[in-house]
């Protein structure tokens, strides 16, 4: 292909898009746009909230045994910064050790920890996604929406139909 047919090209196009722009403006403004707050649904949905308390009850246990085993880090290497200068030299690097064990255990369970909970939070946040999706589009089919957005740099409240969603989902 040729520089000139291209260019040529290019400029055919661009006159399209100049002429037939303003007819796709004037049709999108039949369109009904809607806008969901997928932030706020996380926030103040019933499911969510319940989401967030099964997860809160199913990792408290192991989250207080990381606080139970952060604490006894600290008193162990208190303990050993204070006693350091009594100890003898094989007393003092014996402690040093476990307290590195101990310390490596401790990140390895807490890594493990933050994991299991980001899976788990992930699982159930996925489970009110899917509820949400279904709701919004019973929403927009019910009141002839023809597109409603989840994500968005600034929507008016006028197309906000959160709420709408909201009050469906917490039912």
């Amino acid at each position: 292909m040729s520089k000139a047919y291209s260019i040529t090209w290019i400029k055919c196009a661009a006159l399209a898009a100049a002429c037939f722009l303003p007819l796709a403006s004037a049709h999108a403004q039949d369109a009904k746009i809607g806008f969901v707050s997928t932030e706020r649904i996380f926030r103040e949905a019933v499911p969510a909230k319940t989401a967030q308390a099964k997860i809160e009850q199913e990792f408290s246990k192991r989250d207080r045994e990381l606080q139970d085993m952060a604490a006894r880090l600290k008193t162990i290497s208190e303990r050993l910064d204070k006693d350091a200068a009594v100890l003898s030299e094989s007393d003092r690097m014996r402690r040093q050790r476990e307290l590195t064990d101990l310390d490596k255990d401790f990140q390895r369970k807490q890594r493990e920890f933050r994991e299991d909970l980001n899976q788990r939070r992930n699982e159930e946040l996925a489970v009110v996604l899917e509820r949400t999706n279904k709701v919004i589009k019973q929403i927009a089919e019910a009141e002839k929406y023809d597109i409603v957005f989840q994500e968005a740099v600034y929507a008016s409240p006028r197309i906000d139909i959160t709420d709408k969603v909201l009050k469906a989902l917490n039912k």
